[in-house]
């Protein structure tokens, strides 16, 4: 049995500061990094138990190499039926790729901060969403919306200000989730300094947001369950 993990890195930098590698490592996955913001992608993908697709800045629509390479794994990826779980980019690329380029769109503000996210009571039955309860607790920060409406999508949870904040692909083992249930509480520090022009300029108070950062332990579940996935 595969217990290897692909990695897709979307960002600048081959690595964020949440390093979901070494958590999704504590799992017992063999993480595969593959820098895809680079043009770094896997010839075959036969070798995989799981896809995990990490945020960018840029759109799932925008006229790109990597973003159309991409768009094609995640369509060989689907019908070979391996999982996938995408956040915030990837949440956003998963949507473009299987639902159509139309899902994603430019939103005319920022939703940006720690959010109450209600979750449908569907989702107590969900393979990877089904230990966060009715409502869940997590960073988001996007100025890029997936659209809720398209009949392939499950959608799972909402936010009061996007309504597509965690959706599955059919009954298919594929998830986007648009916020950050990976940052714990020590790592917003670093991320949110780091991060301070580009936050500000998207309407965020940055010292209020590091007082309010928490470690969302129960939107973890989500990751956890999707390795257990991979591993079974």
């Amino acid at each position: 049995m595969s217990r290897k993990l692909l990695y897709l890195s979307n960002g600048p930098k081959r690595i964020s500061v949440a390093r979901l590698d070494e958590r999704f490592a504590s799992e017992g996955l063999e993480v595969d990094v593959h820098w895809a913001f680079e043009g770094e992608f896997p010839e075959d993908l036969s070798s995989y138990a799981g896809i995990f697709l990490s945020g960018s800045p840029h759109g799932a629509y925008e006229d790109i190499p990597f973003i159309h390479r991409e768009h094609a794994l995640i369509q060989d990826a689907e019908a070979r039926g391996i999982p996938m779980l995408g956040l915030c980019f990837g949440h956003q690329i998963l949507a473009s790729a299987l639902c159509g380029r139309d899902q994603v769109f430019r939103r005319e503000s920022c939703e940006v901060g720690y959010k109450w996210l209600d979750v449908v009571p569907e989702a107590a039955a969900d393979p990877i969403a089904g230990q966060v309860g009715g409502r869940v607790h997590m960073f988001v920060w996007h100025n890029d919306e997936v659209r809720a409406d398209h009949p392939d999508m499950r959608v799972l949870a909402s936010s009061d200000l996007c309504p597509n904040q965690i959706w599955r692909y059919r009954d298919r083992p594929v998830w986007g989730i648009q916020g950050h249930p990976e940052v714990t509480r020590a790592q917003a520090q670093v991320w949110f300094e780091d991060s301070r022009p580009r936050l500000e300029r998207d309407g965020a108070e940055v010292d209020a947001l590091k007082r309010s950062a928490t470690d969302a332990e129960p939107a973890k579940t989500m990751l956890h369950n999707f390795a257990r996935l991979c591993l079974q």
